[in-house]
């Protein structure tokens, strides 16, 4: 199975799924626990602010999705997220970051 990367919406959708069928070790409910308190968007939407992100070619997988799971609101979110991605940010690039959330807030 090839690898991918997912947010949280989707770890709280397949955890809470599995969790109806067996028992979750440890570290499961952990993160089921984890993403059931910090997930505010629906799998859908996530999937969406996901591909939107996507489409900006100075954003990659691995910052989309923690955008997604994290939802910035500020310029200094914006700034950590990409803090150790090889992209220098515009002010314009922040902001667009941050409408493409905003539609989704």
């Amino acid at each position: 199975m090839a690898e991918r990367y997912v947010g949280l919406a989707e770890v709280k959708a397949m955890l809470g799924a599995e969790s109806g069928n067996r028992e979750l070790g440890t570290a499961q409910r952990s993160a089921l626990e984890h993403s059931q308190s910090m997930v505010y968007l629906s799998v859908d939407d996530v999937r969406a602010l996901v591909a939107e992100l996507k489409a900006l070619a100075f954003v990659t997988d691995f910052a989309a999705y923690k955008i997604g799971d994290i939802l910035p609101k500020y310029p200094e979110d914006v700034r950590a997220i990409f803090s150790k991605e090889r992209v220098n940010l515009s002010a314009d690039n922040i902001k667009q970051i941050i409408e493409i959330v905003g539609k989704y807030l």
